[in-house]
C-alpha cells in the first residue's frame, strides 16, 4: 500500500536523534513523493509498481525534490500553523528528504518482489526477505515509540523538538 505511515518509524528516530539539524515534515513529504509511482501503478494495474522511483538513482533525483520544496513548504505550513520550531534550514530539509527517500528504498527492498534497487548497474534485490514482514514492522513501529518518547520529552523540556 502506497504511503504507509509504517516508514515514518525510523524518521522519528532521526528526529529524536538529530534535533532541529532533521526535517521530519520533510522526511514525510519524501516518503509521499517515492510512493506516487506505485499509486500510479496500482491505478492502471501494472505489474511492477516499484520501478524507476525506487532505486538508488531514483533516491536521489526525489530526495533532491523533497529537500528543495521541503523547506518552503515546511517552513510556510510550521509558520501557518503557528507550531514552535527552530529555525528551518536546508542542511535539515536536504537531511529529512535524502534518508526518507533511502530509508524507503531500503525498507521497501526487504519486503517488495518487484524491487531492483541498484538497477541499471544490476538487476535483482538482494534485501528481499532478509528478515520477515512482521519484523520489518515490528522495528518500524519500535522505532517510532522510541522516538516520538524522546522527542515528546524534548519539547516539554525545551518548547520545541
Amino acid at each position: 500500500m502506497p504511503f504507509t505511515p509504517i516508514h515514518l518509524g525510523p524518521g522519528l528516530v532521526c528526529k529524536a536523534i538529530g534535533g532541529r539539524h532533521f526535517s521530519f515534515m520533510v522526511f514525510g513529504g519524501a516518503q509521499v513523493l517515492m510512493d506516487i509511482e506505485p499509486l500510479i501503478g496500482i491505478l492502471r494495474g501494472w505489474d511492477v509498481l516499484h520501478g524507476y522511483t525506487h532505486t538508488v538513482l531514483g533516491t536521489l533525483v526525489i530526495g533532491a525534490i523533497a529537500g528543495f520544496i521541503g523547506k518552503p513548504v515546511s517552513s510556510f505550513v510550521l509558520k501557518r500553523l503557528q507550531i514552535p520550531h527552530y529555525q528551518f534550514t536546508w542542511s535539515a530539509s536536504f537531511l529529512g528528504a535524502f534518508i526518507g527517500t533511502f530509508s524507503h528504498v531500503l525498507l521497501d527492498a526487504i519486503m517488495h518482489w518487484d524491487m531492483s534497487p541498484w538497477r541499471p548497474i544490476t538487476s535483482g534485490n538482494k534485501l528481499l526477505g532478509v528478515i520477515s514482514m512482521d519484523a520489518l514492522h515490528l522495528s518500524c513501529i519500535i522505532a517510532a515509540v522510541i522516538g516520538a518518547i524522546v522527542c515528546i520529552i524534548r519539547f516539554k523540556t525545551r518548547g520545541r523538538v
